[in-house]
Formats: C-alpha cells, sequence, structure tokens
C-alpha cells in the first residue's frame, strides 16, 4: 500500500498530538513545569495540529509544506533552547521573567512558604533526560522527523 499524500498528512499531524500531549502529561502527571521556552515548543505543534486537520480535509500541497515549515521551526526553537541548556549561548532575557515578575508582587511571608510559594523554572535547568538528550533536544529530532513526513505529503502527488 503507497502512502497518499493525505495519509502523510494525518501521520505527521498524530506525530504533533503525540508530543503535544507528552508535554502536557509531563507537566500535569509527572509535575515537570515548563519554562518559558518550553512552552514556545508547543506553539509549532499546536499549528501542525491544526494544518494537519485541514491537510486531512483538504489535502493540498501548500498545506503541507507549511506543516514542514511549522515543523522546522519547532526544529529550531528546540536547538535554541538545548543551546541554553548545554551553555552554548545564553537564553532570552524572559526565561523566567514573568515569574519574577509575580515575585515581586509577594510579600515575604509569601515568598518563603515553602509549600505555595512562587515556583520559578529556568531555561537552562534540564528538568528530564533520557540517553543524555533533554527533553527539548527529544524535541528537535522528533520535529525533524516531522519535517520530512509534511516534506514527503508536499512531494506526493495528490
Amino acid at each position: 500500500m503507497t502512502l497518499t499524500r493525505r495519509h502523510l498528512i494525518a501521520l505527521a499531524g498524530l506525530g504533533s498530538v503525540a508530543l503535544f500531549t507528552g508535554a502536557l502529561s509531563f507537566q500535569y502527571i509527572g509535575g515537570l513545569l515548563p519554562c518559558t521556552m518550553c512552552l514556545w515548543q508547543r506553539w509549532p505543534h499546536r499549528v501542525a495540529i491544526v494544518l494537519s486537520i485541514i491537510g486531512v480535509a483538504i489535502p493540498n500541497a501548500i498545506i503541507a509544506w507549511l506543516g514542514a515549515v511549522t515543523a522546522l521551526v519547532g526544529a529550531g526553537l528546540a536547538l535554541l533552547h538545548t543551546g541554553v541548556e548545554r551553555a552554548w549561548w545564553e537564553g532570552p532575557q524572559v526565561c523566567g521573567a514573568s515569574a519574577a515578575q509575580d515575585v515581586g508582587a509577594l510579600s515575604t511571608e509569601d515568598l518563603f512558604a515553602l509549600d505555595s510559594g512562587p515556583r520559578i523554572v529556568l531555561c537552562n535547568e534540564v528538568a528530564w533526560e533520557f540517553l543524555g538528550l533533554s527533553m527539548a533536544s527529544w524535541n528537535g529530532i522528533f520535529c525533524l522527523i516531522l519535517a520530512g513526513i509534511w516534506i514527503a505529503a508536499a512531494r506526493r502527488p495528490a
């Protein structure tokens, strides 16, 4: 059986659903709060999911190319985050900035409360890793695979 453009678009979309669901599972089941850059990495998956829904209904090459670009943006964000985690470069100022602003609004008592104090997640700290690669690194690898699937879909005849 030959995979059609529609099949490949659906596969790429399901890949983004799996990665997005995995990130939410790590957050809400595993208790690993995301940093700012982690949240950025979720956006390309959201866009890819919407594109895949449209692409399954209307399997157009343009939609598949947009999906490929979206996956490559996701890979780029993941590489940026991996570089920050490995201290290859500094992260953006927003990493922890919103949490720091929230901290400024708290009283001294609230700041030192162990059970309800602010939880700041820094972008340069690896919260979880597997085989020496962080979640950001794995996301980047999978985004490149998804980009390949989107490109295959774009190149497949309708």
